[in-house]
């Protein structure tokens, strides 16, 4: 079990995520919990009590600054609170040695989906003021909140991009929706966990401690964004994910020796060159906004 002091740190680093990309807190927390070793089912958990408060916050600055639609935030909420009270009760049934690797496959996907996203696509861009329809955003919803809480994150990487990639409203109005919408989603999965496993089901120190460094952390978030483009951020998060999954499910597997030796070096590698696939394509869209100016005479 970490201590209180690497769980705050924990929830720094992951709200420093979240805040620059509107998502991956889960994600990232929860790839760090599991591999100090909590259980899958407590970390998703304690996880998710975390999220609680921490998209009680962002949703409501989000609306403050205007990039919630409400209308959005119900029809994609709801389902994904479906969603995320099932995958909590699918979790909480399994036992340790199937949820771990199954947990991890799940992270693991979705670091891969972070990564490819952001390395090629950058955060993408929406520009159509159509608006999304109740039959779309339903059952995004409620696969985005299973995943969720059944993988211990997964909210922001499935809803954030489908719905910028739809391409039917603002960047900052996909984020903010999102964002307030998850805190339905938080709550239904740590019902979802409180009910099937009681107690045991979160652990109230790690949750605390998640919370009071992702408190610490909204601060500097803004910071960050400013220093470090969220295209190379999300790209090297992904590749964090990755790599530590793919070493839980090496563990469990037994592959160790030239093998194990031979998938690192392999990730890495990958990794790096999606990083620098992010940095070229951040200079040249940087190149392209610049004025060109014009020589009279």
């Amino acid at each position: 079990m970490p201590s209180l002091i690497v769980l705050a740190l924990i929830g720094l680093a992951a709200q420093m995520v979240d805040g620059s990309l509107g998502m991956a807190y889960g994600v990232t927390s929860s790839t760090l919990l599991v591999a100090w070793g909590v259980s899958p089912a407590v970390a998703s958990g304690s996880v998710h009590l975390a999220e609680m408060g921490t998209t009680l916050v962002s949703g409501f600055s989000h609306w403050r600054f205007g990039n919630v639609d409400w209308g959005v935030v119900l029809r994609l909420g709801v389902p994904g609170a479906i969603g995320a009270y099932v995958g909590a009760s699918v979790l909480s049934n399994l036992s340790t040695e199937v949820a771990k690797p199954l947990m991890a496959g799940l992270l693991l996907a979705l670091g891969a989906v972070l990564l490819v996203r952001f390395a090629f696509n950058g955060v993408g861009s929406a520009h159509s003021a159509a608006g999304f329809r109740a039959r779309f955003l339903a059952p995004l919803g409620v696969v985005a909140g299973f995943v969720d809480a059944s993988g211990g994150g997964g909210w922001g990487p499935v809803a954030t991009p489908t719905l910028l990639v739809a391409g039917r409203t603002t960047v900052s109005k996909v984020i903010g929706s999102v964002s307030a919408s998850e805190f339905l989603v938080s709550t239904a999965a740590s019902v979802g966990f409180l009910l099937n496993l009681g107690g045991e089901g979160v652990s109230w120190s790690i949750a605390a401690a998640l919370m009071i460094g992702g408190a610490m952390a909204a601060p500097f978030a803004a910071w960050l964004v400013s220093r470090v483009a969220p295209r190379v951020l999300g790209t090297a998060v992904g590749g964090l994910i990755l790599i530590t999954n793919t070493r839980i499910l090496l563990t469990h597997f037994g592959v160790h020796g030239v093998a194990r030796s031979a998938v690192y070096l392999v990730l890495v590698t990958c990794w790096a060159a999606a990083v620098l696939v992010a940095i070229k394509a951040l200079r040249r869209d940087r190149q392209g906004a610049e004025p060109v100016g014009v020589i009279s005479g």
